[in-house]
């Protein structure tokens, strides 16, 4: 029996991706958690995405709940830049929302805290 792929487009199996990550063991970097956030997107985890969220700078919610969502339909990572207990990540993210294909750009900030990597914020467009 063939595994589900990863949605972060790692080319694992999601049980051995951002699957472990999802069920709670921490990411080990920026990257990481950064890919799992993206599976947790696609896979409708808000939980997962507002658990991960600096509590500076998390929404109350996601809106998953309010009407259609995009599908998320691929990920590039383009850079990870580790400083410490700080990093960026900055990615491309293929969607479709109702209409042609489109793509998300990003530079994204993180922060760890308590041995555990959070998403701060991010440019959209970077």
């Amino acid at each position: 029996m063939k595994k589900k792929l990863c949605p972060c487009y790692s080319g694992l199996p999601y049980a051995d991706c951002c699957g472990v990550f999802h069920s709670g063991m921490p990411a080990p970097d920026a990257e990481k958690l950064m890919r799992s956030r993206y599976s947790a997107y696609a896979l409708r985890l808000a939980d997962y995405v507002l658990a991960t969220w600096h509590p500076s700078t998390r929404p109350e919610s996601l809106g998953f709940e309010q009407g259609r969502q995009p599908k998320w339909l691929g990920l590039e990572v383009r850079r990870h830049v580790p400083d410490g207990d700080r990093a960026e990540v900055e990615f491309v993210a293929r969607f479709r929302a109702g209409g042609p294909t489109q793509q998300m750009r990003e530079t994204s900030r993180f922060v760890r805290e308590d041995g555990r990597w959070c998403y701060v914020d991010g440019d959209v467009g970077a």
